[in-house]
């Protein structure tokens, strides 16, 4: 009885959510259709939903496996510039802009899974700050190689090159990733609608794997590694599938972040990124994806919210980080908000 009360309540808190990402879109389209809303916040939209992408899947490797990954925009910017080069080669045969999209973001997610899982190979042994420290050097290495890559495209193929652009291109030719300049020419195809399918594709992978036999292996080995262990679960193999996961569907993020944009660098998914990234999901919740998606979406707009106070703005966003922490870590404060959730009592003498 209590396994299946359980049960149905996680079940409910899943579908509550896709409800509400559903509802926020549809509102939103409301507002967009009716012009209530200002140019820059629907400037943002598609950014928004790039980082509510990010927030779940570190959730997935920081909340449910229980590790501290600081390499997370590294995943991020692997799938913006592969996701974009293989758009930009496929443009001629895609004339369909959302497929073109698509293709792009599958793309960029595989090359981020691909990395993940090479990279999770000795990654995944290690645990506590080793791990920290080894993500973050991962991070700065990607940046660093695609500050050095030259891509370009012309009747041939493909040419690639490092450190200097020796592509040597014919005069149809398009330089796609021009080392410290970046990506250039990017076709800005990303929309607010895929973006929030992106999202719901997240949810739906994410929920699957956690409430999976899978997905109970992977919290049983961040409850106690050694009792995993001893039972009999593969510890190295269930981290490996959740930093894995994680690493593709912030591929997916990353083309569709690319693509709301005509030139990206390499900098912008720096060791910052990764931090901003984490503390959505810190300030969301370890574990809880609704908070992720709030806690992201709210310190996206938020920059934005307060740039009248100009030179003061990002003491402002500092100070409310810091009041919002300091609520959500107390007792009281979660007590009351207990006590606010309909039917509490009867779930519990149902429970008992």
């Amino acid at each position: 009885m209590k396994n299946r009360i359980r049960w149905n309540k996680t079940t409910r808190n899943n579908y509550i959510t896709y409800a509400l990402v559903i509802i926020a879109f549809v509102i939103m389209q409301i507002l967009i259709g009716a012009g209530s809303i200002s140019s820059t916040l629907k400037g943002m939209l598609v950014p928004i939903c790039a980082y509510v992408v990010m927030a779940i899947s570190l959730n997935l490797t920081v909340g449910v496996l229980g590790e501290l990954s600081l390499g997370h925009a590294g995943f991020m910017s692997i799938g913006a510039f592969t996701g974009v080069t293989a758009a930009v080669a496929l443009s001629k045969h895609v004339t369909s802009t959302p497929i073109l999209l698509i293709v792009g973001m599958i793309v960029g997610a595989l090359f981020a899974a691909l990395l993940g899982f090479l990279i999770g190979i000795p990654v995944m042994r290690l645990k506590g700050d080793y791990l920290a420290i080894v993500t973050l050097a991962f991070g700065e290495i990607i940046k660093g190689i695609f500050n050095n890559l030259y891509v370009g495209l012309d009747g041939s193929g493909l040419h690639i090159s490092l450190l200097q652009d020796t592509t040597n291109l014919d005069e149809t030719g398009k330089l796609v990733i021009g080392g410290p300049m970046g990506l250039s020419g990017i076709p800005k195809i990303s929309t607010f609608t895929i973006g929030v399918v992106l999202v719901l594709v997240s949810l739906v992978v994410v929920f699957h794997l956690v409430n999976s036999r899978a997905g109970r292996a992977i919290m049983a080995v961040r409850d106690n590694r050694i009792a995993a262990e001893s039972i009999g679960i593969n510890v190295t193999k269930y981290k490996l599938m959740a930093f894995t996961v994680s690493a593709s569907l912030a591929g997916a993020a990353g083309t569709l972040f690319a693509m709301n944009y005509t030139t990206l660098v390499a900098n912008k998914f720096d060791f910052n990124t990764s931090i901003l990234i984490l503390v959505f999901v810190v300030l969301g919740g370890l574990g809880n994806f609704l908070g992720s998606i709030i806690a992201a979406t709210a310190l996206t707009i938020l920059p934005e919210a307060l740039r009248e106070f100009s030179d003061y703005r990002m003491l402002v966003y500092a100070i409310v980080l810091i009041l919002v922490m300091l609520a959500t870590n107390n007792d009281t404060f979660k007590s009351f908000l207990a006590r606010l959730k309909p039917g509490r009592k009867q779930k519990e003498k149902e429970v008992a």
